[in-house]
């Protein structure tokens, strides 16, 4: 157990970012970052400096509609409101991630290509610039089934162990768990995201304080995802 405080600060002075820029040593020149911080990224931020970002006629829905589609392997739902789509990342989402807040004007925002490797990379630009040891999330705005509102959930993640594994260990009565799996890479974008909420414009939070034992190797692809198989609710 981890008995130690857990705090959770915005990173300022980020400032807009162009396609390009080495996004890990921006956070790092602007971050006091310590080693084991988890440093929670906007996806944004990360689609800005990858270039994941298309022109488009914001005054027309067919043109949304047309790059939703064009970032789906599989649609799930088409409504007049909404598109769910599968990704090729594996998320099923609302229209393919595709995002016009926060875009300059007359464009869209694509989710990363590799979140996972998008995560590693921004890593390892930290580690080179500051010479910390830190976790990385990469976070975006997703809705959930039969639950109104949005939170944050985890599409890459470097440094960290996205799943927490409690099966076979005994619950407070001393009966042994068969089924829990804890997704802690989503609390702690869930988690950040408050502190994004409350100061607008934060697009890096900076996560101190969690257990040790949530640091190693891990992916989303990988670990957090189900294989359509595994999919109950299709």
């Amino acid at each position: 157990m981890n008995s130690n405080p857990i705090t959770i600060f915005g990173v300022d002075g980020i400032g807009e970012i162009q396609q390009g820029v080495r996004l890990g040593a921006v956070i790092a020149e602007a971050a006091q970052l310590a080693d084991g911080d988890v440093v929670v990224v906007a996806q944004k931020l990360v689609s800005k400096a990858e270039g994941q970002i298309v022109a488009i006629d914001t005054t027309s829905a067919l043109a949304k509609r047309a790059i939703v589609l064009e970032q789906a392997v599989a649609v799930l739902r088409d409504t007049p409101d909404v598109i769910i789509t599968q990704t090729a990342h594996g998320f099923v989402c609302a229209n393919s991630g595709v995002d016009l807040s926060n875009a300059p004007s007359g464009f869209a925002v694509l989710l990363p290509k590799d979140c996972d490797k998008s995560a590693h990379r921004i890593r390892t630009q930290i580690g080179a610039t500051s010479r910390v040891d830190v976790g990385v999330i990469i976070s975006d705005t997703f809705g959930r089934a039969w639950r109104y509102g949005t939170t944050d959930v985890a599409l890459g993640v470097a440094g960290l162990k996205p799943i927490v594994d409690l099966r076979g260990q005994a619950d407070a009565a001393g009966r042994i768990m068969s089924a829990t799996e804890i997704c802690v890479a989503d609390e702690i974008a869930g988690a950040a995201e408050l502190i994004r909420r409350q100061a607008d414009g934060i697009g890096v939070v900076i996560v101190r304080g969690l257990s040790k034992t949530w640091f190693g190797d891990g992916s989303i692809a990988s670990d957090v995802i189900r294989p359509p198989s595994q999919d109950l609710f299709r």
